[in-house]
C-alpha cells in the first residue's frame, strides 16, 4: 500500500511536468513564427488621432435624409442577419433529421448527413461572401446569402445534437397507436425540438449580427461598408460614430435575445 502511494506522486509529477514541457514548446513554436518588425515613428501620433475621433464622434452621420447614414447601414445589417438566419433554420433542418442517429438507421446516410454540415461550416463568412459578391455582384444580397450558407452548417450541427439528446418514449407511443413517421414527427418530435430550434436560431442570429457588421468590408453590404471607407479616409470621427452605433445594436440584440431564450428554454 505504501508502495503505491509513493509511486503515485511521482507519476503525477512526472505527467505535470511533460505537460508543462508540451505547453512551453507550443508557445515557443508560436511565438517563434511571429516576426515582429518594431513600432513605427508615427505610431503614437497615429494613435493620438484615432482615440480623439473615437472619443469625437460625428453625430451629423446618424441620419442623413438624402444619403447613406448610420441608422440606414445598421438596419441593412440588422436585415442581413435576420434573413440569413430565418433562411438557413429552415434549410438546415432536414440535414439535422438526416444527421441525427435516432432518426436515420442506416449509418453511411447519418455519416453524409454529418459530412455536409461540417463542410458548409468550414468556410468562414467573408470568404463566403467574397465567392457570393463574384456570383450575384456586391450589395446586401451576396451577405445574406453568406450568413445564410455559413449558418446552415452550425445550425444544423446543434438542431441535430437536439434531436438525438430529445425523449423518444413519445414517438414510440404513437408508433404503438399506427402513427406514420409524419405523424410521429409532427406530434411527437417537432414540439419537443422546436424551443430548443427557436433558443439556437436566436443565439446564431446574435452571432450572424457582429458578422454582418464586418461583411461590408469586402464588398457585401452593411455598416462594414461605409466604416471601411472612413478607416481608409482616416475620418476617425465617422469610424467613432459607426463603432458607437454597432456596440450599441450588439448589446440591445444580445439583452432582448437573451431575455426571450431564457422563456423558450
Amino acid at each position: 500500500m505504501m508502495t503505491d502511494t509513493i509511486k503515485k506522486p511521482g507519476k503525477n509529477r512526472i505527467r505535470t511536468v511533460v505537460i508543462i514541457a508540451l505547453i512551453a514548446a507550443l508557445y515557443v513554436w508560436v511565438f517563434s513564427g511571429i516576426k515582429f518588425g518594431g513600432i513605427k515613428p508615427t505610431a503614437g501620433e497615429i494613435t493620438r488621432a484615432i482615440f480623439r475621433g473615437l472619443f469625437n464622434p460625428d453625430w451629423d452621420y446618424v441620419y442623413i435624409p438624402e444619403g447613406e447614414d448610420l441608422l440606414r447601414g445598421l438596419m441593412d445589417t440588422i436585415s442581413m442577419a435576420f434573413l440569413g438566419t430565418f433562411v438557413s433554420a429552415i434549410l438546415c433542418t432536414p440535414f439535422a433529421f438526416l444527421a441525427a442517429r435516432n432518426m436515420i438507421k442506416w449509418k453511411p446516410a447519418t455519416a453524409i448527413g454529418k459530412f455536409l454540415l461540417s463542410f458548409v461550416r468550414t468556410f468562414p463568412e467573408i470568404v463566403m461572401a467574397i465567392l457570393f459578391i463574384k456570383a450575384v455582384g456586391p450589395g446586401p444580397f451576396s451577405g445574406v446569402l453568406a450568413v445564410g450558407v455559413h449558418s446552415i452548417g452550425m445550425l444544423g450541427k446543434l438542431f441535430s445534437e437536439a434531436i438525438e439528446n430529445m425523449d423518444l418514449k413519445p414517438a414510440e407511443a404513437l408508433t404503438a397507436c399506427g402513427a406514420n413517421g409524419i405523424q410521429r414527427i409532427w406530434f411527437a418530435i417537432i414540439p419537443q425540438v422546436l424551443p430548443e430550434f427557436a433558443s439556437f436560431s436566436l443565439y446564431r442570429f446574435e452571432i450572424n449580427v457582429r458578422a454582418a457588421a464586418i461583411l461590408g468590408i469586402v464588398g457585401a453590404g452593411g455598416i462594414g461598408t461605409p466604416l471601411i471607407f472612413a478607416l481608409e479616409a482616416r475620418a476617425w470621427s465617422r469610424v467613432g460614430v459607426i463603432l458607437l452605433g454597432i456596440i450599441i445594436m450588439v448589446t440591445v440584440i444580445d439583452i432582448v435575445s437573451g431575455q426571450i431564450r431564457k422563456r423558450l428554454v
